[in-house]
């Protein structure tokens, strides 16, 4: 081959796919921390950066890929096809990319952490085989590369179990080593975790529990985002949700890692943190709504949680001041 026809096949020969510009941006608020996609078949990174502005999460998608997504906090969204998935902090959820871009997002003026794990078609199809029937929808037709109605699916929350494997994938417990087949083990853990779906009608005890558990979780939830300023007592909390206040504060430790009073604080902040931004109200009002008569005592709450006192947020949080 002489050299005028290797510079054509050069030029013919496509650019290979890197996500590396989607995240230049938040610079090291990107990083990879095990695998690669197109040779391991899969590949875990984790995401920790304060985003100024809106920032083009779908740039960062592969084609022919199921990416699922551990939400630890901020919020985002997945959109396909008509369907759009929301995520929350906290939330879990995965989504396809066969050849069609996606439209994702992540919101301005938010923290945000996350770590996700991209699978490729071929390595679920390698080592889910077996298990097709009781896979979700969308992760089957990736792995039998056919077409589906759905891009995503449905969020669910994660437990303190879960949160506490996100740490543990980011310091792994083994020696370099042993890291890759680690790894791949984790992974395929996860996979089956959230991509398996119980047959209709079928559905085992434990995991039963595990969503009677969540659903409760969730009004608790609801109920306190309703009332951050008066929200309901322990007791009232489980008469409405019908169970006792004792076992409703255990199964909201467990599957949150909170107990029901530092995640009503972190509501009550989060829920400063956007009053503030919008720049409505000034810090006393913003402490009154949220719930607090002393003002030294939301400052120091906020500071906590944020690193500057809320007069001066959002332009001076430690994060920013990096960047």
């Amino acid at each position: 081959m002489n050299a005028e026809s290797t510079i054509k096949t050069m030029r013919r020969r496509p650019t290979p796919f890197t996500e590396a510009g989607a995240w230049r941006e938040v610079g090291g608020g990107w990083q990879p921390l095990f695998g690669n996609f197109r040779g391991a078949g899969f590949s875990v990174e984790w995401h920790d950066f304060f985003a100024r502005r809106e920032i083009d999460w779908a740039a960062s998608f592969h084609s022919d890929c199921v990416e699922l997504c551990l939400n630890l906090d901020g919020h985002g969204f997945v959109e396909g096809k008509g369907s759009r998935t929301g995520f929350a902090p906290n939330m879990a959820g995965f989504y396809h990319r066969k050849d069609e871009p996606l439209t994702a997002k992540r919101s301005a003026n938010e923290q945000h952490r996350f770590l996700t794990v991209e699978f490729s078609c071929p390595f679920l199809a390698k080592h889910l085989a077996g298990t097709e029937a009781t896979l979700h929808p969308v992760v089957r037709a990736a792995m039998e590369n056919r077409p589906c109605q759905l891009v995503s699916g449905a969020t669910v929350r994660l437990s303190a179990s879960q949160q506490q494997l996100i740490a543990t994938l980011r310091q792994p417990p083994v020696y370099a080593a042993a890291q890759p087949l680690w790894y791949q083990c984790k992974a395929l853990e996860l996979a089956l975790t959230f991509f398996i779906q119980p047959p209709a009608g079928e559905e085992m005890f434990c995991t039963r529990q595990q969503r009677l558990a969540q659903d409760r979780v969730e009004q608790v939830i609801f109920l306190l985002k309703k009332n951050l300023a008066e929200p309901p007592p322990l007791e009232e909390l489980g008469k409405k949700i019908g169970c006792s206040h004792f076992y409703l504060s255990r199964i909201f430790s467990a599957q949150t890692g909170q107990t029901i009073t530092q995640h009503l604080r972190q509501l009550r902040m989060e829920r400063a943190a956007e009053l503030l931004r919008a720049g409505e109200l000034n810090v006393t009002e913003v402490a009154l709504e949220i719930g607090y008569s002393s003002l030294s005592h939301f400052s120091a709450a906020f500071h906590e949680m944020f690193g500057c006192c809320p007069g001066l947020y959002p332009i001076k949080t430690p994060t920013q001041r990096l960047q």
